[in-house]
């Protein structure tokens, strides 16, 4: 029984250093330092373009998710200059028909894959 117990107890704090370090992973990976180095090494396909709204017209809200934050001028000029950097990535974006210079901000989930915000 006590083996049990010392087995349960020890999957338990394993679990839970687990989830501490992913999660902290995650903390940082959409600030604007994480989304511009993981946008300068991104090699994957799995991606996709989500136009948004106007965000000085709030009355345009309809055309795109509210789910996408602002950034800061300088924030959207490191988004482009970090795509810029990665020829493949700013490649496979044209290819799409994405002109990197009206992506105003990138998003990336948890599965690895990133969302590209165009005005």
């Amino acid at each position: 029984m006590n083996r049990v117990v010392t087995i349960t107890i020890a999957a338990a704090l394993s679990s839970i250093a687990f989830a501490g370090v992913s999660r902290a992973e995650s903390l940082g990976m959409n600030t604007a330092q994480g989304i511009e180095q993981t946008l300068r090494t991104f090699h994957g396909n799995d991606f996709n373009v989500e136009q948004v709204y106007n965000w000085r017209n709030h009355d345009d809200e309809t055309t795109g998710p509210r789910s996408a934050p602002e950034r800061s001028g300088q924030a959207v000029h490191g988004i482009q200059a970090s795509i810029d950097a990665n020829r493949s990535l700013a490649h496979r974006l044209n290819t799409e028909g994405v002109d990197v210079h009206n992506i105003v901000n990138a998003e990336q989930a948890a599965d690895g894959s990133l969302t590209f915000y165009v005005r």
